[in-house]
């Protein structure tokens, strides 16, 4: 009911494309370069220490449809900091419906991530956590300044090197499905391509195992700066609405910097 609601409210309102949890339909722009500094937060619930995670990320805009990203993994997790493995995205953009002030974008999207880190959940996380695969389909929608979008994807988890998944290998699989809504609420008018941006943005990230059912759905408010159109900042904050899967730590913050660099061939 809520997700209903959400796309009744944004479809009535004056939105940036670049939401702080998920990935949107669109890519980066062709020949450009992105350098991100991927900063979590996130409280264990079991000793109460605060687990950081470092995730520096490289993407490539190899061409108006074809987006990559390679990411590493550091964190404290296992009471050193330490290198933990990284992971390849790759995102296809295969449907465009472009109009003035609105468009409707799909993408297929794809993630291979290694880790060598201890695993303590159930819940199968591909950001600094497990080893596995993910494949799925995003979809995005810009009316004037709200955007909305949504994916669905199946994830399946493997070992993490000498590791074992031992939540059992009929619990490997799960299905993840998000949706975002994003509005621009500065500036009010265009007059320059080095205002700053602020976005707002509600976001709700979900996932059901396909062996047990269990499920968990987070809520995740942030706000986005954009400065002269290529310098990111994020703020974000992670929380559960409903929290079946076991997780070690299911709240959290995200501070993210970006930056692009344009027409480099």
């Amino acid at each position: 009911m809520i997700f209903i609601l959400l796309l009744t409210v944004a479809a009535r309102t004056d939105a940036q494309e670049l939401f702080v949890f998920t990935e949107p339909a669109s890519n980066m722009a062709a020949k450009s370069v992105g350098l991100r500094l991927n900063n979590y937060l996130m409280r264990d619930i079991h000793n109460k220490k605060n687990n950081y995670h470092l995730l520096p990320e490289l993407m490539w805009g190899v061409s108006k449809s074809v987006m990559v990203h390679g990411e590493a993994f550091f964190s404290n997790r296992d009471n050193n900091f330490a290198a933990e493995g990284g992971s390849i995205y790759l995102k296809y953009r295969f449907l465009s419906k472009d109009e003035v002030h609105n468009h409707f974008r799909m993408a297929a999207f794809g993630r291979a991530s290694y880790n060598i880190g201890g695993i303590h959940q159930m819940a199968i996380d591909f950001n600094g956590h497990n080893s596995g695969y993910e494949g799925g389909v995003v979809a995005t929608q810009l009316i004037n300044k709200v955007a909305i979008s949504g994916s669905v994807s199946t994830a399946y988890v493997t070992d993490n090197r000498d590791q074992k998944f031992l939540y059992g290998d009929q619990n490997r699989t799960a299905i993840n499905y998000t949706l975002s809504v994003g509005k621009l609420m500065l500036p009010k008018e265009y007059t320059s391509y080095d205002q700053t941006n602020v976005n707002l943005m509600l976001e709700f990230l979900g996932q059901s195992n396909t062996g047990t059912g269990a499920r968990y759905l987070d809520i995740a408010p942030s706000v986005q700066f954009i400065i002269a159109s290529r310098m990111r900042i994020d703020l974000g904050y992670r929380y559960p609405l409903v929290d079946e899967l076991n997780r070690m730590a299911p709240k959290g913050y995200l501070f993210r910097l970006e930056y692009n660099f344009f027409n480099l061939y």
